[in-house]
């Protein structure tokens, strides 16, 4: 008798937590879900490319000897 309501309480437990890693996948595959990752990972590119261009930048700039130019008139 013990061993059959402790499988019992195994199975209901492993149920339980199929159940909710199931719903976690299900609500990670939700629409705005996935344009909250994706727009995370687009900004986090733009962001990497704009840092990129200024450093090469500064490279070419220190290479050809221009500097900024402040000029007020």
């Amino acid at each position: 008798m013990t061993r059959r309501i402790f499988y019992i309480a195994l199975g209901a437990t492993v149920g339980v937590l199929v159940v909710r890693r199931l719903t976690a996948a299900a609500e990670s595959m939700q629409p705005d879900a996935v344009a909250r990752r994706l727009v995370a990972s687009v900004t986090g590119f733009v962001d990497d490319v704009r840092a990129g261009m200024a450093e090469r930048e500064d490279e070419l700039r220190s290479a050809l000897g221009v500097g900024e130019t402040s000029e007020t008139p």
